[in-house]
């Protein structure tokens, strides 16, 4: 009981270090650094730490066989690189409130990938939720902007977060193996450096032609969060937690995301909550509510079910 206590103090944290990144990151870029810099400098800043901390924690710890190192490759390229890549982008040129909504398809891949790669099973209340789910997320991207004119390009940005959230989504999927054989810092310390390979040559320009004498103190700490909390903590609370529960408890834990984001980015300024996103937000729970339900004749260790039960 203690430790699922733990479980889901650690998710709620993680669920507001990135709600407040999606308001915090909007002052960075791309008046200071372009998003691909950015991206290069959480990689660079995570990968050092958690090979250092993997030296010193499990040094003798090693992922072992073919398989569990094509599984980390991809943990990598699509949990680490991809991810950042697709996220920075699209929140550089779409709204913080429509970036958190899309986030909350993930849920959604998760048991989409679980039912392909897990053999876990889609019902129809689970399909119905797929759609319903899906036409939340296609009605914010293809949605009239009432910030048009900041946004000019918001359609391309919520297509990018909405692809960022499906390889997040897959990324739980795969990296749960990994992190139920492995010490955590063994797995992160692997999945950043193959990240770190993929992602730096498209960023390192960016971070090195950044104006870093001109940066203001905000600037500087706004950063420093993104590598400290967004990065380290965050990733390394979600692998901690996918130890003891499944990745469709964490993909659970986006639903508060969108609440948090929108309340802190409505408080400082950055974005206006509308009824038309209103109404979208509630066809995405709707969604991911109905695929979230437990079938009733779950025989093995259903990702669903594991959910439920924590």
């Amino acid at each position: 009981m203690r430790n699922s206590l733990r479980v889901h103090a650690a998710l709620f944290f993680v669920a507001l270090i990135y709600a407040a990144n999606y308001s915090l990151s909007k002052d960075v870029m791309p008046k200071y650094m372009g998003p691909f810099g950015i991206v290069t400098l959480r990689i660079l800043g995570a990968a050092l730490f958690f090979a250092v901390i993997k030296y010193f924690v499990a040094p003798q710890d090693k992922i072992v066989g073919r398989a569990d190192n094509l599984r980390s490759v991809a943990c990598g390229a699509l949990g680490i690189a991809i991810n950042q890549l697709l996220f920075f982008s699209g929140l550089n040129l779409t709204s913080p409130i429509s970036a958190s909504l899309l986030q909350t398809i993930a849920p959604i891949v998760v048991v989409v990938a679980s039912a392909i790669l897990l053999k876990e099973k889609i019902t129809l209340k689970r399909l119905l939720g797929i759609i319903v789910g899906m036409v939340g997320a296609g009605l914010v991207i293809l949605g009239r902007n009432t910030q048009a004119a900041v946004y000019p390009n918001a359609t391309l940005g919520n297509i990018c977060i909405l692809a960022n959230a499906t390889v997040f989504g897959l990324y739980l999927v795969l990296s749960a193996p990994l992190m139920r054989k492995y010490h955590a810092f063994t797995v992160l310390a692997r999945v950043f450096l193959v990240g770190a390979f993929i992602a730096v040559p498209f960023g390192w320009r960016d971070a090195l032609t950044a104006d870093y004498a001109h940066f203001p103190l905000y600037i500087w700490l706004e950063i420093g969060y993104m590598i400290v909390f967004l990065t380290i903590l965050a990733y390394l609370l979600n692998n901690w937690a996918l130890k003891y529960a499944s990745p469709a408890l964490l993909g659970v834990y986006i639903y508060p995301q969108p609440v948090l984001a929108v309340l802190i980015a409505v408080a400082i300024g950055k974005d206006h909550l509308t009824w038309d996103k209103a109404g979208q937000a509630a066809l995405i729970f709707l969604g991911v509510w109905l695929v979230s339900q437990k079938p009733k004749a779950a025989a093995g260790p259903a990702v669903a079910a594991e959910a439920g039960r924590d």
